[in-house]
C-alpha cells in the first residue's frame, strides 16, 4: 500500500485567502480545500460584501481558524493584527477579486482588513478576478489591472463562459487548478533553468478505428504535465504538446493539442527546432489502423480482425536531428526493464531514459506517484524511490541540468 504521508507541494506554506463580494465567492471554498490538500496552512479574510454571499462559519469549518472580517475587532487586544497576519502570510490570494477591491488597491486605498493587509504585505499577492463581462472590459478596471501588474502584483486571466447575469463572455472565475497553479508559481519560482527552452509531450494519442472507436492507452498525462509545471517553476520557457487529457496547463505554458501519433510527430518536429531540451513523456500509440473505416463497424457473430500499421518513432526522429541538445525518453516496462531501457537509450540515440515498471506499487497510470530509474548516455544509472510525480519531475529536471553542465564542461 502506498504511504499516505507523501510530501505535499505546499507543505509549511502559509496562504491568506481574501474573499470579496461576488457570486463566485462559493467557488473559493474549493480553492481553500485544494490549498489544504497541497499541504498549505490557510487563513481567510472576508470583506463585508463577501459576507452577503457566504458566511464566515463556512471557512472556519474548513480551516479551524477564525475568519477575520474587521480591521479593529472588539475582542482583539493587539490592534496591529493586520501587521501580524501580513507577516504570517507567504502568499495572499484574493479569490474572487472584485473590480472594487482591485481599484482600491491600485489607488492605494486601505479602508478595510483585506486592503490594509495587502498594503502591509511584502509577500506575493495574487488576484483571481470574477465579474460580468461589461465590468471586465471597463477601461478604468483594465487600467487598474495594468497598474497593479506594474507594481509586481499577479492577476490570473478570467475564463470565458456563462456568467451570473445570464450573459456569455469573459469574467468567470478561473477553475481551482489554475488558481492553485498560480499560487505555486508565485511561491516556488526559481531560476535553475532560466534561459532554457523545454519541449514536453504528455498524455496518450488516439488512432481511430471507425467514427465511434479508437485505439489508445491508459495514460492520463499527469507525468508530462508535472514535468512542464516544474520546469516552469524552475524558470524555463516551456512548450507542452499534449494528447487528449482532462488536465489544464498553468498560465505561462504554451499548449499545443494533438490527437493522433502523426499529429504529435508533426507538432514535435516543428517545435523542436526552437528548443534546447525535449522530454517525450507522452504515451504515443504504437499502432494505427491500416485503413480507418468511414462507417461504424457493426457487431456480428464472427471474430473481428483489425489490420494495423506501426506509427511514427517520434523519439528517434527528434534524436536524429538533436545536435548538442538533450533528448529524454520514457520507457514503461513490465519485464527486463533495465535491459530494455539500456537498449532503447543506445538504439534511439537519446541522452536520458526514465524507466518505470507498471507493476511496481505506486507506479501505475492515473496515480499521483511514480517510481523511476534514470539511465543516461554518460553511463550513469540512478534509482529514485517512490515519490509524488512532482518530486520525480524535479529530480529528472535536476538530472537534465547536470547533464547539460557536464556536456558544456566536456566541450571546453
Amino acid at each position: 500500500m502506498v504511504s499516505t504521508m507523501m510530501k505535499k507541494r505546499l507543505d509549511e506554506k502559509h496562504i491568506l485567502v481574501g474573499v470579496c463580494g461576488s457570486i463566485a465567492a462559493y467557488k473559493s471554498c474549493e480553492v481553500v480545500r485544494r490549498l489544504q490538500h497541497e499541504g498549505a496552512e490557510v487563513r481567510v479574510v472576508m470583506t463585508s460584501a463577501a459576507q452577503k454571499f457566504i458566511t464566515p462559519l463556512t471557512y472556519e469549518t474548513f480551516t479551524n481558524e477564525e475568519v477575520v472580517t474587521e480591521l479593529f475587532p472588539q475582542h482583539h487586544v493587539v490592534r496591529t493584527h493586520h501587521i501580524h497576519l501580513a507577516e504570517w502570510a507567504d502568499c495572499i490570494l484574493v479569490c474572487p477579486a472584485t473590480a472594487n477591491v482591485i481599484g482600491k488597491v491600485a489607488s492605494g486605498i486601505a479602508d478595510d482588513m483585506l486592503t490594509t493587509l495587502i498594503t502591509a504585505s511584502r509577500c506575493p499577492v495574487i488576484f483571481a478576478p470574477a465579474m460580468d463581462y461589461q465590468m471586465i472590459r471597463n477601461p478604468i478596471y483594465l487600467d487598474n489591472c495594468r497598474k497593479l501588474e506594474s507594481f509586481g502584483y499577479r492577476l490570473i486571466e478570467t475564463e470565458t463562459g456563462e456568467l451570473a447575469s445570464g450573459a456569455c463572455g469573459p469574467g468567470r472565475l478561473p477553475e481551482a487548478p489554475m488558481i492553485i497553479g498560480n499560487v505555486k508559481q508565485a511561491l516556488l519560482c526559481g531560476n535553475e533553468l532560466k534561459g532554457k527552452r523545454l519541449l514536453v509531450t504528455a498524455g496518450p494519442t488516439r488512432e481511430s478505428i471507425d467514427p465511434v472507436r479508437y485505439i489508445t492507452n491508459h495514460s492520463t498525462g499527469r507525468m508530462g504535465f508535472a514535468l512542464a509545471e516544474e520546469a516552469l517553476y524552475m524558470g524555463a520557457d516551456v512548450t507542452l504538446i499534449s494528447g487528449p487529457t482532462n488536465l489544464h496547463p498553468l498560465q505561462g505554458i504554451r499548449l499545443i493539442k494533438v490527437t493522433t501519433a502523426m499529429e504529435m510527430e508533426t507538432a514535435v518536429l516543428d517545435a523542436w527546432k526552437d528548443h534546447d531540451v525535449l522530454i517525450m513523456a507522452a504515451a504515443v500509440a504504437d499502432y494505427r489502423m491500416k485503413t480507418t473505416h468511414q462507417q461504424k463497424i457493426k457487431k456480428t457473430e464472427s471474430t473481428l480482425q483489425l489490420s494495423l500499421d506501426r506509427t511514427e518513432d517520434i523519439l528517434k526522429s527528434a534524436a536524429d536531428v538533436k545536435g548538442e541538445r538533450i533528448v529524454v525518453g520514457f520507457a514503461l516496462e513490465t519485464a527486463d526493464g533495465l535491459k530494455n531501457a539500456r537498449k532503447k537509450l543506445k538504439e534511439k540515440n537519446v541522452d536520458l531514459i526514465c524507466l518505470n515498471n507498471l507493476l511496481d506499487e505506486g507506479a501505475a497510470f492515473a496515480g499521483e506517484t511514480n517510481k523511476v530509474q534514470l539511465i543516461n548516455s554518460f553511463g550513469e544509472e540512478r534509482s529514485l524511490s517512490l515519490m509524488m510525480k512532482w518530486e520525480v519531475s524535479i529530480e529528472i529536471l535536476k538530472h537534465i541540468k547536470s547533464m547539460m553542465m557536464k556536456r558544456n564542461n566536456h566541450g571546453k
